[in-house]
């Protein structure tokens, strides 16, 4: 987490360090990235439209603090031109799997996408959020409360 440009730049979790931080939106749509297992759980990250490095290191744009994720492991770069944004591997030492896939190219990411580095879990998601209990809302799947447990 960060403060850039007069706004905050990933949120910790509630109780975290970042507890009474406020990030501004305004009108803009961005990506994100929220942190759903892993030391960095609960983390959300808002993207800009530019192009993010992922690493353990803190001098990277998203921190991800887990042993088995390189100083600088993944990218992610915004394209002006399609909207879209594309995950990249730097070299790490473990991988990038985007939806159980090692990606070996940049490959595209498409909203609710699971990414995976070291032992921890990010997923991607096309819209912003106000903070990472809102994040993880979206994520949720609806209607398994009324479903039964299978028993082998």
């Amino acid at each position: 987490m960060r403060f850039s440009g007069g706004a905050w730049e990933g949120l910790a979790p509630a109780g975290g360090p970042a507890d009474n931080c406020v990030r501004y939106i305004g009108d803009l749509q961005m990506a994100s990235i929220l942190v759903v297992s892993g030391k960095s759980k609960g983390y959300y990250f808002p993207l800009k439209e530019q192009t993010v490095t992922v690493g353990r290191d803190e001098a990277c744009d998203v921190q991800i603090l887990d042993e088995r994720v390189s100083r600088r492991h993944m990218q992610l770069r915004h394209d002006d031109g399609t909207k879209n944004y594309y995950a990249s591997d730097l070299q790490s030492a473990n991988g990038v799997f985007v939806n159980g896939q090692q990606i070996s190219q940049e490959a595209p990411l498409t909203d609710g996408d699971a990414i995976i580095i070291g032992e921890s879990k990010l997923f991607f998601s096309s819209r912003n959020f106000l903070d990472s209990d809102e994040a993880l809302s979206h994520f949720k799947h609806r209607g398994e409360r009324g479903k039964s447990t299978l028993i082998e």
